[in-house]
């Protein structure tokens, strides 16, 4: 439990380790990490380039290899390292929010469908949607059986008793 007035507190889920979304410090790694990840996710939509009429292949990569890291961190920052407040705003909401694009995904597919290839616009959109999920849970099964194997189990928070 936390203690009545404790910033540890703001989570509304109570997750252990959750910085407070408002403070100073968690702004200013959501935003250090939006532009690390927006920068990655230009480089590779540099990379592998795509028509409006082609299937767009690096959106569908950023978007699968963001659910895979962010089912990865799920399992992180639980078992791991739940008393460091920062690490999931940093890496979750900032890196892996400006890495993945939800906007993109929706641009490209609409942009394959006004080019005349509303099959390529359809499958686009199940396989990403298939893809983003199945990554997540992958994600999340790998890390949590690498952890298990290696005997890690969920460190409990300073300050977080069992009640």
């Amino acid at each position: 439990m936390t203690a009545p007035g404790s910033s540890r507190g703001s989570d509304p889920l109570g997750t252990p380790g959750a910085a407070d979304p408002g403070g100073p410090a968690a702004v200013a790694v959501v935003s250090a990490g939006g532009a690390l990840g927006a920068v990655a996710r230009h480089a590779i939509g540099l990379a592998v380039p795509h028509s409006p009429t082609g299937f767009p292949w690096s959106t569908l990569l950023v978007n699968a290899l963001g659910c895979l890291l962010i089912g990865v961190l799920a399992v992180l920052v639980v078992r791991v390292w739940p008393d460091r407040r920062l690490v999931r705003p940093f890496l979750g909401v900032g890196v892996l929010g400006g890495f993945t694009t939800f906007s993109a995904f929706v641009g490209d597919a609409g942009r394959a469908a006004m080019a005349g290839v509303p099959g390529t616009a359809m499958a686009y959109l199940a396989l990403t949607v298939s893809a983003a999920l199945g990554c997540v849970w992958v994600g999340e099964t790998v890390t949590a059986r690498v952890l298990d194997r290696r005997g890690v189990r969920a460190v409990e928070s300073v300050g977080q008793g069992v009640s």
